[in-house]
């Protein structure tokens, strides 16, 4: 079943299989197919990130501005910390922002590192791992489509926003070129969009990632040390509460279990290098 015959060039018949019955006895169907690796396009890759990221930006930026909710909800964070126990992000703020070198350089580390070391991670990616960089990119879209839900679900105010809070705005204070959510730039981004933290969904999906596949060792550890740091960063700002940064690996977690879900495995579990496609029709004489 599913086997034809071909005639060659001396007369001679000899088996074929077609793709379907190929599909057939190795558990496949169409839906397998296309949740197999295979070799990103660069092209499309390429027009896909650009695609996404400006879906992404246009939606987070239409999501309303429901300035009184926002900072409803931040002052009950707020709460929530000092209830916890963990509110010292306004300590962090005044102690790093005496240092001005320090606090510049987190300003502009915020506003940049954020799209230049993601960037960097998925290129590296399609390069030294093509059958690991689908499932990869798949957890990190998923991440980032799951956070829009939650900035229109609960908008909240940074804490450099909040009424009475005592927050620096570190970007305005040291007229640094920063977030887009601050200084002359507030304008071109949704303000109120804080939970979950991306900074910290996409700096950690780069962390672990560096850390499962990168072959030096301190190179993994730089992976580990990168989120740690984006968090530190965050919160120095006024940009981001703990708690947005919780948001934010809960997003990450939801980003894994798709791509788990629809590959079948964790993107770190799956070959490194994609097999050649297999080719079907008329053998070739002598074989």
């Amino acid at each position: 079943m599913g086997e034809s015959t071909v005639t060659t060039l001396e007369g001679q018949q000899g088996p074929t299989t077609s793709p379907m019955a190929d599909d057939r006895r190795d558990g496949r169907g169409p839906l397998g197919r296309i949740r197999a690796p295979r070799r990103p396009r660069l092209w499309f890759e390429i027009l896909l990130i650009a695609v996404s990221y400006w879906t992404y930006s246009l939606i987070r930026n239409a999501v309303p501005e429901q300035r009184s909710q926002a900072l409803r909800n931040a002052d009950w964070i707020w709460r929530m910390e000092h209830h916890l126990s963990i509110a010292v992000e306004q300590s962090v703020n005044h102690a790093v922002n005496s240092v001005t070198w320090l606090i510049v350089g987190m300003n502009y580390y915020y506003a940049t590192l954020h799209f230049i070391v993601t960037l960097g991670v998925l290129v590296w990616l399609f390069r030294c791992h093509p059958g690991r960089y689908a499932a990869a990119r798949t957890a990190l879209f998923a991440t980032t489509a799951v956070a829009l839900v939650g900035y229109y679900l609960y908008p909240l105010a940074p804490p450099r926003l909040m009424s009475g809070g005592h927050f620096i705005d570190t970007v305005r204070v040291h007229h640094t070129w920063g977030s887009m959510a601050s200084g002359d730039l507030k304008h071109m981004s949704n303000q109120y969009a804080a939970m979950p933290s991306m900074h910290i969904g996409w700096s950690l999906w780069c962390g672990l990632t560096i850390f499962a596949l990168a072959s030096t060792p301190w190179v993994r550890v730089l992976g580990l040390l990168y989120p740690a740091l984006t968090l530190v960063v965050i919160v120095s700002t006024a940009n981001h509460f703990w708690l947005d940064a919780v948001g934010g690996m809960v997003c990450l977690t939801f980003g894994f279990t798709v791509a788990r879900l629809w590959y079948g495995a964790l993107p770190y579990t799956m070959p490194r290098l994609v097999p050649a496609p297999a080719t079907s029709g008329v053998r070739p004489p002598g074989t």
